[in-house]
C-alpha cells in the first residue's frame, strides 16, 4: 500500500486491514477539501520562497483537475493507497513529477485532516443551519394555521389542561431557535484554522498561517500549535452536542405525533402512503416514519457520549485513535440530514383534527380555568382550588366557559356528547406572553433569525 510515511518497510496485509478499516472509504467525502486545502498551501509556500511562481502555477493546475474529477464523481481512491492525503499527492507526482512531493512541505498529516475536516464540519453545520430552518418555518406556519384549534394538554400522560395546536407546533419552533445557539457554537469551535500546526509542534519554515486562514475562509487560525491538536475530538464532539440538541428535539416531536396518531388520541393524522400496514391486521396505519426516527435521533444523540469516551483517555498530541471519529461521527451526520429532511417532509401533509375537544373525555381539562375564574371573582385561590377539586370527586363538575355560546358549551355536561364545541384559544383568555392567545410567533421569529446569523 501506497503510504506517505513509508521509510522503505511494510507493515503487514494483518496490520494494515486493521488500522485502516473503514477510513478509506469515509475519506472520500474529505476529498474536495483536501485539494482546496493544499491549494491554499502552496499559495502561502509560494509566498514564503518555498515554490516558484511557475512552480505554484503548475500544482494549481493540478489540483484543479483533480478538484474538477471530485466534482464528476471520476476521482477514486486506488485500493493499494492509504488514504486521500496520498492519493492526491500521488496523482500530482504522477502527472507532474518530483514538483508534485512539494506540496508537503510544512505540514503533516495530522494538520492536513485536521483542516479537511473542519472544512468538511463547517459545510456539513451549515446544510443542517439550513434544514433547520426550514423545518422551523412549516412549524411556525402551521402554529400560526392552527393557533385556535384546541387540543388536551398532558402532564404525567394525564390530562391536564388546555393546549392549541398553535402552542404545540410553535413550542417545537421555538425549541428549534435554542438548538440553533448550540449549532452556532459548534460553527464557530469548527471555523478555526489548525493548518500549519504540523504533527503538533508547529515548524521551522516562516509559514504564513494568516494567510491560509484568510484563503481557506475560516475565521481565525488554532493560534497555538498543540492546541490546534487538540481541537482533535473537540470539534467533532461539539458538532455531535448540537445535533444531539436537535435529535432531542426531533425525538420528542416524533414521540408526539407517534401519540397524537394513536385513534386513542385521534388528534392527527397523514395520508396512507405516508404510514405503514400490518401483515395481519388491515386496519393499522403505523406511523413507522415517526417511530424511525425517534429511534434514529437516539442514536444520533449518542454520539457525543461516544466521541468523549473515545478521546477521554489520550494524552496531548495525534493518537491513531482519532482515525475513528470518522466511524462515529459521519455516520450521525447522515442521519441528521435523513432525520430533519422527513420531519419537512412530513409535516407538508399532515392532517389536523378540529373538533377534539366536543368528546365528554376532556371535561376535566378545565378544571384550572374554573379555578381562575372563581379566584378572579373574590374567592381566595386555595378555596376556589378546593371547591373545584370537591366538585370533580363528586361527579359534580361542569364547566361553562363565559366565552363559549353554543348549546354543548352552555350544556357544560360531562355526558354530553357535544362538550365543549365552539371553543377556541382566544375564548379562553390567555394573553399573556406564550400563552394559547398569544403566541410570540414573530418573536420567536427573531430570536431564531439572531441565532442562525452565522455561516
Amino acid at each position: 500500500m501506497s503510504t506517505l510515511w513509508s521509510k522503505g518497510t511494510q507493515a503487514t496485509d494483518l496490520v494494515e486491514n486493521f488500522t485502516v478499516g473503514n477510513d478509506r472509504i469515509l475519506d472520500l467525502r474529505l476529498a474536495r477539501h483536501d485539494a482546496n486545502g493544499s491549494k491554499a498551501h502552496i499559495r502561502m509556500l509560494q509566498s514564503i520562497g518555498l515554490l516558484s511562481g511557475d512552480e505554484l502555477a503548475t500544482l494549481t493546475e493540478g489540483l484543479d483537475r483533480i478538484l474538477e474529477e471530485i466534482e464528476s464523481g471520476t476521482f477514486i481512491l486506488e485500493d493499494d493507497v492509504e488514504d486521500i492525503h496520498s492519493q492526491i499527492e500521488l496523482l500530482l507526482t504522477r502527472r507532474l513529477g518530483d514538483i508534485g512531493k512539494k506540496i508537503h512541505s510544512g505540514r503533516s498529516r495530522n494538520d492536513q485532516v485536521l483542516v479537511d475536516i473542519k472544512l468538511f464540519l463547517k459545510e456539513e453545520v451549515g446544510k443542517i443551519r439550513e434544514e433547520v430552518l426550514s423545518l422551523f418555518r412549516i412549524m411556525q406556519d402551521l402554529s400560526e394555521k392552527y393557533k385556535d384549534v384546541l387540543l388536551p394538554g398532558y402532564t404525567h400522560g394525564q390530562i391536564a389542561m388546555p393546549s392549541s395546536f398553535g402552542l404545540w407546533f410553535g413550542a417545537y419552533a421555538e425549541a428549534l431557535a435554542d438548538d440553533m445557539y448550540i449549532l452556532r457554537g459548534a460553527y464557530a469551535v469548527t471555523d478555526m484554522n489548525p493548518l500549519g500546526s504540523a504533527a503538533g509542534y508547529g515548524s521551522s519554515f516562516p509559514l504564513d498561517r494568516m494567510m491560509t486562514t484568510e484563503l481557506l475562509g475560516f475565521a481565525q487560525p488554532e493560534y497555538n500549535a498543540v492546541a490546534a491538536q487538540l481541537s482533535r475530538g473537540r470539534t467533532e464532539r461539539a458538532v455531535a452536542s448540537a445535533m444531539g440538541a436537535i435529535a432531542l428535539t426531533l425525538n420528542k416531536f416524533a414521540a408526539d405525533c407517534c401519540m397524537y396518531m394513536c385513534p386513542n388520541y385521534g388528534f392527527i393524522k397523514f395520508p396512507d402512503e405516508l404510514t405503514t400496514g400490518s401483515s395481519i391486521m388491515p386496519h393499522k396505519k403505523n406511523p413507522d416514519v415517526w417511530e424511525i426516527m425517534r429511534g434514529n435521533c437516539n442514536r444520533i444523540m449518542s454520539t457525543e457520549n461516544e466521541i468523549s469516551l473515545l478521546c477521554s483517555n489520550m494524552p496531548h498530541g495525534y493518537h491513531r485513535d482519532f482515525q475513528l471519529l470518522k466511524d462515529i461521527l459521519f455516520p450521525a451526520l447522515e442521519l441528521m440530514h435523513k432525520s430533519l429532511f422527513m420531519a419537512d417532509y412530513m409535516l407538508q401533509h399532515i392532517i389536523i383534527k378540529k373538533d377534539i375537544l366536543d368528546s365528554s373525555l376532556y371535561e376535566h381539562l378545565f378544571t384550572v380555568e374554573e379555578v381562575n375564574r372563581r379566584t378572579l371573582n373574590g374567592m381566595p385561590f386555595r378555596d376556589a382550588y378546593r371547591s373545584v377539586g370537591i366538585e370533580v370527586n363528586e361527579g359534580r363538575f361542569h364547566y361553562k366557559p363565559s366565552g363559549c355560546t353554543t348549546e354543548g358549551c352552555n350544556a357544560g355536561s360531562p355526558t354530553s356528547e357535544a362538550g365543549h364545541a365552539g371553543l377556541t384559544a382566544q375564548s379562553l383568555n390567555h394573553t399573556h406572553i406564550g400563552s394559547l392567545g398569544n403566541l410570540c410567533t414573530e418573536q420567536i421569529k427573531a430570536k431564531m433569525e439572531k441565532a442562525a446569523d452565522f455561516c
